[in-house]
C-alpha cells in the first residue's frame, strides 16, 4: 500500500454533509483524481495490489468493485446470488493477503452473513523484477528529502498483471540529506518572527528567559541555554546547517525558593481534635539544598528543618484543643525566601442540635429563629435553614435569625448545622395564626436556682404547665401552649388559642369564658407543681400592664372587663365581710365565705411567700426528671 490512499470527501473550502465522494492518491498525496460519486468500504489486498471497494449503503447489494493498477480502471464482480445489506470488509491477516469477506445480512431480522472472495485464480504468476518501477518519495515543493533522508522506493507497474506475494519489500535504497533550515523548530519558549524579512528566526517569547536554569538545576552543576531551535523529532539529516551549534554552558546559580506551599494529606483543612495530621511542603523552584524551612504549627509546636522539599518526608503533628490554628512555613537561603501560610480548623464533633422557636406566632409578626447546639463552636459552624418548602436555604453565621410568615398556617423550618464534617440536623413546625391572646407568667422565686436555661428543660416546664391548666380549666390541650423564656428571672407565655370554627358557638364567647378560666385557676393559685424533695412552685400571673396580649382579635379588651369584674367583686366580698361583723348570728359563716373569696381572687407576685400559700384547692404535680439525664439539676 505505498504511496496510495483512498479518502471521503468534496472539492471546496469546506465538506458538504451528505456529498461523500471518493478520492485515490498514489503518490502520498501530492496529486488526487475523483474514482467514485459516493462513499464505499475499502480493502487493500496484495499490498496495495489489489483495491476491493463496495459501495456504503443502506440498500442491499451483490455486486463489488476491484482494482488492480492504482485506481486507474475499475471492474465489477458479483459476490453474492441475493443481495445483502453490507456491514462491512475482512481480510486474512496479513498484507500479502487476497482472500477478502464481506459480511452483512439479508434483511434486518436474518443472522449474520459471511461471504467470501478469492482473488487469487485471477492471477496466473509472482511478480518478478521487470514488474516493478523506481519510485522516488518527494514533498509538495519537489524536495526529495524527507526528515533529513532521501529514500526511493520501487512499485508494481499498472501494466502487470501479477502478485507481489510475502516476500514483496517496497523500500529500495536511502541516503542521508545535510541538514537544512527545515528540519529544524523553533525550542521551547522561542517562536517564528511574523516579519517577512526574518521569517525562518526563532525569537524568544515575551514570557520565557533563555537564561534561566531549569528547575532541577542543582548548586555547582551547569545547564545548556537553548539558542532557539531544536532538530525535528526522527530528524536523521547529518552536516549541512547547525541551528543547535555553539549553545551556551552556564553555571546553575544559587535560585530563592518560589512556589512554596504547605497542604495536609488529604487536601482536608478541618480535623477533629487528638487526630494525627501529616503536613506536606512542596516546593516548586529554587535552590532545596541550601534552604532552611521555619515551621510553626501555631500551637506553640515550632521547629527548623533542611531538605524538606527534598526528601518528601512529612510532617506529622496532633491538635488536643478545638479552634483555628495559623501554619506557617518559611524557606529561606542566601538569594531570598519565601513563605506560605495555612489555616487548620480543629473542630471537635457536634454533638446535639435544638432549634428553638415560639411555636405560634401571629401573620407578619417578627419571629426569632434559634440553633442551639453543642459544643459551642461560635466561629466555625455554618447555619443553613430551611423555611417552609423553600428547596434554597439560608445560610447564616449566626446562630439565630429572624424571619416573618406572611401567611396563616402551619410552617415547617429546618436548620442543619454544619462543622467540619459533622453536619446535624433538627425541625420544628410553626403555627401562624391570625388570632390568640397571650397571657404572661411568672413562677415562685425557688425555680431560678434550678434552671439550668437549656431548652429541653424549658419544654418540659412548659408541658407541665399545660397539663395543669388544661386539667384545672378542662380546656383543650391543643388550645394552650406554655413558652418559657430563656434566661432569668423564670418567666414564660402562656399562648390561648381558637378552636375550630363551629357555626353553632359564637368565637368571641367562647375565647372569653376560656380566658377568664385560665385567670380565675392562676389567680386562685390552683396551678402548682412539685420538684424533687418536695419543694414546690407555683405558677401565677406576672405583673405587667395588661393581663394579656391580643394578636389580631378582640381578646385583650375582654380581658381587662374579666379582670375589673373580679376585682369588684373582691370588693363587694370585703365590704360584706365587714358589715356581717357587727351581726353575731352571721360571724362564722361570713368569715368562712370571706376567707374563701379572698383565696379564689388573690393575686401572685414575687414579693409574697408563694411556697407558705398552699391553703386552698391547689392542682399539684411533681415534675419528673429521670427520663432526661441533662436534668439532674432537680435534685432536693
Amino acid at each position: 500500500m505505498l504511496s496510495l490512499c483512498l479518502g471521503a470527501g468534496n472539492l471546496g473550502s469546506q465538506l458538504v454533509e451528505y456529498k461523500e465522494e471518493m478520492y485515490i492518491t498514489a503518490d502520498c498525496g501530492r496529486s488526487w483524481r475523483q474514482v467514485f460519486e459516493e462513499e464505499h468500504h475499502i480493502l487493500y489486498l496484495d499490498h496495495g495490489g489489489v483495491i476491493a471497494a463496495i459501495k456504503d449503503t443502506s440498500i442491499p447489494l451483490k455486486i463489488l468493485k476491484f482494482s488492480v493498477d492504482e485506481g486507474l480502471t475499475w471492474s465489477t464482480h458479483n459476490f453474492t446470488s441475493t443481495s445483502v445489506f453490507v456491514d462491512g470488509l475482512l481480510s486474512e491477516p496479513g498484507d500479502e493477503t487476497l482472500v477478502m469477506t464481506v459480511f452483512g445480512h439479508i434483511s434486518f431480522r436474518s443472522d449474520w452473513e459471511l461471504v467470501k472472495v478469492d482473488f487469487r485464480p485471477s492471477f496466473s504468476r509472482q511478480c518478478s523484477e521487470e514488474d516493478y518501477s523506481s519510485w522516488d518519495l518527494t514533498n509538495l515543493q519537489g524536495d526529495g528529502c524527507i526528515m533529513g533522508q532521501q529514500r526511493s522506493f520501487r512499485k508494481r507497474k499498472p501494466t502487470s498483471w501479477c502478485v507481489k506475494g510475502r516476500s514483496f519489500t517496497a523500500a529500495l535504497k536511502s541516503r542521508v540529506c545535510p541538514c537544512q533550515d527545515s528540519d529544524f523548530l523553533c525550542d521551547y519558549g522561542f517562536e517564528r518572527s511574523p516579519s517577512p524579512e526574518s521569517a525562518n528566526k526563532c525569537s524568544a517569547n515575551f514570557w520565557f528567559n533563555p537564561l534561566s536554569p531549569p528547575e532541577d538545576c542543582a548548586l555547582g552543576q551547569t545547564y545548556t541555554s537553548s539558542l532557539g531551535y531544536r532538530k525535528v523529532v526522527s530528524n536523521v539529516c547529518e552536516g549541512g546547517v547547525d541551528l543547535q551549534q555553539s549553545p551556551m554552558q552556564l553555571q546553575c546559580p544559587l535560585t530563592p525558593p518560589r512556589g512554596l506551599r504547605v497542604s495536609i494529606r488529604g487536601e482536608a483543612v478541618a480535623v477533629r481534635p487528638g487526630e494525627d495530621v501529616l503536613f506536606m511542603v512542596r516546593q516548586e523552584q529554587g535552590d532545596v539544598l541550601t534552604t532552611k524551612y521555619q515551621v510553626d504549627l501555631g500551637d506553640g509546636f515550632k521547629a527548623m528543618y533542611v531538605n524538606l522539599t527534598l526528601t518528601g518526608e512529612s510532617i506529622r503533628h496532633r491538635y488536643e484543643s478545638p479552634g483555628v490554628y495559623r501554619v506557617s512555613v518559611r524557606a529561606e537561603n542566601m538569594a531570598g525566601h519565601d513563605e506560605a501560610v495555612l489555616f487548620v480548623q480543629v473542630n471537635s464533633p457536634l454533638q446535639a442540635l435544638y432549634l428553638e422557636v415560639v411555636p405560634v406566632v401571629g401573620i407578619n409578626q417578627e419571629v426569632n429563629l434559634t440553633a442551639v447546639l453543642l459544643p459551642l463552636n461560635p466561629n466555625l459552624t455554618v447555619f443553613y435553614w430551611w423555611i417552609g418548602h423553600s428547596l434554597q436555604p439560608l445560610l447564616s453565621l449566626d446562630n439565630s435569625v429572624t424571619t416573618r410568615f406572611a401567611d396563616a398556617g402551619d410552617v415547617r423550618v429546618t436548620v442543619q448545622a454544619a462543622c467540619g464534617n459533622s453536619v446535624l440536623q433538627d425541625s420544628r413546625v410553626v403555627r401562624v395564626l391570625d388570632q390568640f391572646q397571650v397571657v404572661p407568667l411568672q413562677f415562685s422565686k425557688d425555680l431560678d436556682a434550678y434552671n439550668p436555661s437549656t431548652p429541653e428543660w424549658r419544654e418540659d416546664v412548659g408541658l407541665v404547665v399545660t397539663r395543669l391548666l388544661s386539667k384545672e380549666t378542662s380546656i383543650p390541650e391543643g388550645l394552650l401552649v406554655t413558652v418559657v423564656r430563656p434566661g432569668l428571672p423564670t418567666l414564660a407565655d402562656l399562648y390561648v388559642l381558637l378552636p375550630p370554627p363551629r357555626p353553632t358557638r359564637k368565637r368571641s364567647l367562647t375565647t372569653d369564658k376560656r380566658l377568664s378560666a385560665v385567670q380565675q385557676a392562676l389567680g386562685a393559685h390552683n396551678i402548682s407543681f412539685l420538684l424533687r424533695g418536695g419543694l414546690r412552685i407555683l405558677v401565677g400571673l406576672r405583673d405587667t400592664s395588661s393581663d394579656s396580649q391580643s394578636l389580631g382579635g378582640g381578646g385583650g379588651y375582654w380581658a381587662v372587663v374579666v379582670l375589673s369584674v373580679t376585682v369588684l367583686f373582691a370588693v363587694g366580698a370585703f365590704i360584706l365581710y365587714k358589715f356581717k361583723r357587727k351581726r353575731p348570728g352571721r360571724t362564722v359563716y361570713a368569715q368562712m365565705h370571706n376567707e374563701k373569696e379572698q383565696e379564689m381572687t388573690s393575686p401572685v407576685s414575687h414579693s409574697e411567700d408563694v411556697q407558705g400559700a398552699t391553703q386552698g384547692n391547689h392542682s399539684g404535680v411533681v415534675l419528673s426528671i429521670n427520663s432526661r439525664e441533662m436534668h439532674s439539676y432537680l435534685v432536693s
